[in-house]
C-alpha cells in the first residue's frame, strides 16, 4: 500500500498534464443574421391581380382560412422582410364558405372529409354561409382575386355591380368590393398605384369548359367574347388582348412585376382520380346487359355498313367506328362505363335508336363529380336504370380525346402569350405549368421526409374540390413565385415552409 501512495503524486502529474494537452473548448460565434434584400424591386405596394386561384379559393370555396393562406399573402409576408407594406385582403365573413344575396343562399357551401359507412368522401358542411354580397366592404383591396373570372372580364366595366348580378353580369365576389358600380378589376387595381403586382390569369378561360366535360363551346376564331356562353373556350386573340391590357395598365407606373402561365388542366386530379372502368359485373348481370345492347351492336354495324356502300365512308372507317361503338360487358370489377360522344358519326338519320353512345377508353378522362353519378339510378322506381351502365352518362361527366385537344390547343397558344408578354414587360416568369406537372408525376419532397402530391385527398397539394391547390399546395407555388423574383430582381427572400400549412382541412 505505501508503494501505492508513493505513486499518487507522479499520477497527479500526469493527469495534469494530459489535461493539458487538451484543445480548449471554443464557443463558436453566433451566425451573422441574415439580411434581407429586395434587389432592384420595390415592394412596398404589392397587389395582386387574377382568379380563384389568387384569391385563395379551395375545397370549392372562398373562405378566410382559405383567404389567409393565399399564395399572394404568404409572398406578402416575405415583401414585409423588405419594406413590403400591408395587404388587405376582402375577406369572407366567416370559414363556411358560400354567401347571401338579401338573404337568399347564393354560393355553394365548401367541402370537408367526412367518413362515410363505405369510406372518405367529401361532403359539403352543413349551414349557409354568413357572407351577404351585398355588403360593400371598404376598400381598397391588395387582393384582387376575383373567384370565376375570366381574362377578359378582368376589364370589363360593371363586372362589380349589384344591380348587374341579378342578370348574370357581374361577379358576386367582386361585388362585394368593388369601388363602384362601373369599375373594372383592373381599374381598381391600377389606381393603388402598386409598385409591384403579380398577375395569373386565363384558367378559366378553358377550365370552365374542362370541369363541365367539355359541353361548351370552342371558340377559337370568334373574337366577340359577347356572344360566348360560361363553359366556351376563350378565343387565343381575346386572350392575348386582355392580358396586353392588363399588363399595360399595370405597368404604366413603373411598376415591376411576376406573372405565371398556365397549368394543363388533366394534371389535376378533377380528372385523374375516377377511372374510365369503375362497374364491378356479376356474370349474371354482364349477360344480360350484353343481351341489351345486341340490338345496339347489331344497328351500328348495320348503319356504318350502309354507309359505306353509299360511299359516304370507307370501309376502314366503318370498321374503326364500329370497333369504337360496339358495347361489351364482362364478370369482373373494371368494366367500363357508357358515354355519349358528340364527335362519332350521326346514325340517328338511319336509325333514331342509335345515338352517339360508346364505352369509355382510358383515354376518355372522367370528371371528379362522376364518381357519386355512376352507378346511381336515373329513376329511382326502376333498379335497372343504372347511369353509366344501362344509362349512358352525359357530355359533361366525360373530357373525350377530341375535348382534350381543344383545350391543349388553346393551352399552348394562351401560355406562349404569356411567355412573350413576360419579356415585353420585363416580368418574373413561373411556370406553373410545369410545376403542377411535377406535382403529379414525382411530387415535392418536405423537410419532414414526406412528400406533397396531386393524389386526390391524400397528397397534400390539392383541396377536396380537386381543382384548387390546398394551403399546402398554395405554399408550394408561392415559392415558385418568390424563386422567380428572386433570379429577375435580385433579391433574396426566404420562402415560405409548406409545413406551417395544411395540406387538408378536416372539420
Amino acid at each position: 500500500m505505501k508503494k501505492l501512495y508513493a505513486l499518487l503524486p507522479f499520477l497527479g502529474l500526469f493527469l495534469i498534464a494530459c489535461e493539458d494537452d487538451e484543445a480548449p473548448i471554443v464557443t463558436p460565434p453566433e451566425p451573422d443574421p441574415v439580411v434581407y434584400t429586395a434587389g432592384t424591386a420595390n415592394f412596398s405596394k404589392y397587389v395582386a391581380i387574377g382568379n380563384s386561384l389568387t384569391a385563395g379559393f379551395s375545397d370549392n370555396a372562398l373562405f378566410r382560412a382559405g383567404q389567409e393562406a393565399s399564395f399572394p399573402n404568404m409572398l406578402a409576408s416575405n415583401f414585409a422582410l423588405v419594406g413590403g407594406g400591408a395587404f388587405e385582403i376582402p375577406f369572407m365573413a366567416d370559414n363556411l364558405g358560400g354567401a347571401t344575396l338579401q338573404g337568399n343562399p347564393l354560393l355553394g357551401n365548401r367541402l370537408i372529409l367526412s367518413f362515410l359507412p363505405d369510406g372518405p368522401a367529401p361532403t359539403p358542411v352543413a349551414g349557409t354561409g354568413s357572407t351577404e354580397i351585398s355588403t360593400k366592404l371598404t376598400g381598397p383591396f391588395n387582393n384582387m382575386g376575383v373567384p370565376g373570372a375570366k381574362s377578359y372580364e378582368l376589364l370589363a366595366p360593371g363586372y362589380g355591380s349589384l344591380a348587374a348580378l341579378a342578370l348574370g353580369a357581374a361577379n358576386p365576389y367582386f361585388v362585394r368590393f368593388s369601388s363602384g358600380e362601373d369599375a373594372t378589376v383592373i381599374g381598381d387595381a391600377a389606381a393603388q398605384q402598386a409598385t409591384f403586382f403579380s398577375t395569373w390569369v386565363g384558367s378559366n378561360d378553358i377550365l370552365l369548359y374542362a370541369t363541365n366535360g367539355g359541353s361548351g363551346t370552342d371558340q377559337t376564331g370568334n373574337i366577340n367574347p359577347a356572344t360566348y356562353e360560361r363553359n366556351d373556350i376563350t378565343d387565343p386573340n381575346v386572350f392575348a388582348n386582355a392580358l396586353n391590357g392588363i399588363l399595360a395598365t399595370m405597368t404604366a407606373g413603373g411598376a415591376d412585376g411576376v406573372i405565371a402561365n398556365i397549368p394543363n388542366v388533366t394534371d389535376i386530379p378533377y380528372f385523374t382520380t375516377v377511372p374510365h372502368n369503375p362497374v364491378p359485373l356479376d356474370e349474371a348481370t354482364a349477360t344480360l346487359l350484353n343481351g341489351s345492347y345486341a340490338a345496339y351492336n347489331a344497328g351500328v354495324a348495320g348503319a356504318l355498313n350502309f354507309l359505306v356502300g353509299q360511299m359516304a365512308i370507307t370501309q376502314e372507317e366503318a370498321d374503326m367506328e364500329i370497333a369504337k361503338r360496339t358495347i361489351s360487358f364482362s364478370a369482373g370489377d373494371s368494366n367500363a362505363v357508357v358515354i355519349l360522344d358528340e364527335d362519332l358519326t350521326n346514325l340517328t338519320g338511319i336509325n333514331s335508336a342509335l345515338i352517339n353512345m360508346r364505352q369509355a377508353t382510358a383515354e376518355d378522362l372522367m370528371v371528379l363529380t362522376s364518381r357519386t353519378f355512376i352507378g346511381s339510378l336515373a329513376n329511382p322506381q326502376d333498379p335497372t336504370s343504372i347511369n353509366g351502365v344501362a344509362i349512358p352518362l352525359e357530355d359533361k361527366w366525360v373530357l373525350t380525346p377530341e375535348e382534350q385537344t381543344a383545350i391543349s390547343n388553346a393551352l399552348t397558344a394562351y401560355n406562349a402569350t404569356i411567355e412573350a408578354l413576360a419579356t415585353q414587360f420585363d416580368l418574373a416568369f413561373v411556370d406553373a405549368n410545369a410545376l403542377l406537372s411535377e406535382l403529379k408525376t414525382s411530387g415535392f419532397p418536405l423537410p419532414d421526409g414526406s412528400t406533397v402530391t396531386s393524389t386526390f385527398a391524400t397528397g397534400g397539394g390539392f383541396s377536396l374540390d380537386g381543382v384548387h391547390p390546398a394551403p399546402r399546395g398554395y405554399a408550394i407555388l408561392a415559392n415558385a413565385f418568390l424563386e422567380a423574383i428572386n433570379e429577375k430582381f435580385g433579391s433574396n427572400l426566404p420562402g415560405v415552409n409548406p409545413l406551417d400549412y395544411t395540406g387538408l382541412y378536416i372539420e
